[in-house]
């Protein structure tokens, strides 16, 4: 039987041990094996060692430890070996948390013949179905108790998840404001430099291939948000949310700058800061200066 702290443990995340507890892991089972080999007499010396041992001669703890390393296709072969190990609940759980971090269903009262593997089945069905038709995928999820109609329940399973493809996302997201408007919030920018806090909101909201409308919202929705998170930077820099949303334009058009193999004579350092204070005039040639410099060396904010 497994103890009460480590199904606790197991039903949080599906862990990876550091350095120091796989060492401890792998002494302790040499000393089970140890132990095991002095009951049972020596091993032939003509005979060759077993390719691999069998987990289910192990100690509980160490076989679900071993197994937490696969992924669900693998478990699903080790559970053909291993049946009472690979369909373990709590592997599953954590399987399920680690690769969708929000589902409404985890904070609901699970009935008795729940089961967490079928829960792991439903979600990659119904990101599949997003992956093709963005409604009829979340539809899918509310059809089987996954996910509760409220904007705030979409947003966290979107944020929290990368399994749903950006463009079927960026499609969904056009249509329903009220998720992006939430999705927006979940981003903590405190003490990020604006590039960084750029590319770290397009790694979650993919930027639109060309200009239009929705890459304007999703600027201006940036921009507030990046101001509320920063109120200290703001005063201190005399930046504004349409500041911001100036600088975010110059710094989607640098990048393209720079980074395109189409364009031949790259926008110099003092080109763009004498280009970006026109249109910002309250900020210092030095910010703007810095600004390129992160450009400059890590690549495009929203790539």
């Amino acid at each position: 039987m497994l103890s009460e702290e480590f199904k606790t443990q197991m039903g949080q995340v599906l862990w990876r041990l550091p350095p120091r507890q796989q060492q401890q892991l792998q002494e302790e089972l040499a000393d089970h094996l140890t132990k095991k080999g002095g009951r049972n007499g020596k091993r032939d010396e003509g005979k060759e060692p077993h390719s691999f041992i069998d987990l289910e001669m192990l100690p509980p703890e160490l076989g679900i430890t071993i197994l937490s390393y696969l992924n669900a296709t693998d478990l699903c072969l080790a559970s053909c070996v291993w049946q009472d190990l690979g369909n373990d609940e709590y592997l599953w759980q954590g399987l399920c948390k680690s690769t969708w971090g929000h589902c409404s269903i985890y904070n609901k009262r699970l009935p008795a013949d729940f089961s967490y593997r079928r829960l792991y089945l439903q979600l990659d069905e119904g990101s599949l179905t997003f992956n093709a038709n963005p409604q009829e995928g979340i539809g899918y999820f509310m059809s089987k108790g996954i996910l509760v109609d409220h904007p705030t329940e979409l947003a966290k399973f979107i944020f929290y998840t990368r399994r749903l493809h950006w463009k079927m996302l960026r499609i969904y997201l056009d249509e329903r404001r009220d998720v992006l408007d939430e999705l927006v919030t979940l981003h903590n920018f405190t003490n990020q430099f604006l590039p960084n806090a750029l590319r770290d909101f397009f790694r979650h909201i993919h930027a639109p291939e060309e200009r239009g409308e929705y890459l304007e919202t999703l600027i201006t929705k940036f921009s507030h948000r990046f101001c509320t998170c920063n109120p200290g930077l703001v005063h201190d820099l005399g930046l504004s949310s349409d500041a911001v949303y100036v600088l975010c334009y110059s710094l989607i058009l640098l990048s393209i700058d720079l980074t395109s193999p189409h364009v031949k004579n790259k926008m110099s350092k003092r080109e763009f800061i004498r280009n970006t204070r026109r249109a910002a005039h309250n900020i210092s040639d030095d910010f703007v200066g810095h600004l390129y410099d992160n450009i400059y060396l890590i690549g495009h904010v929203a790539a």
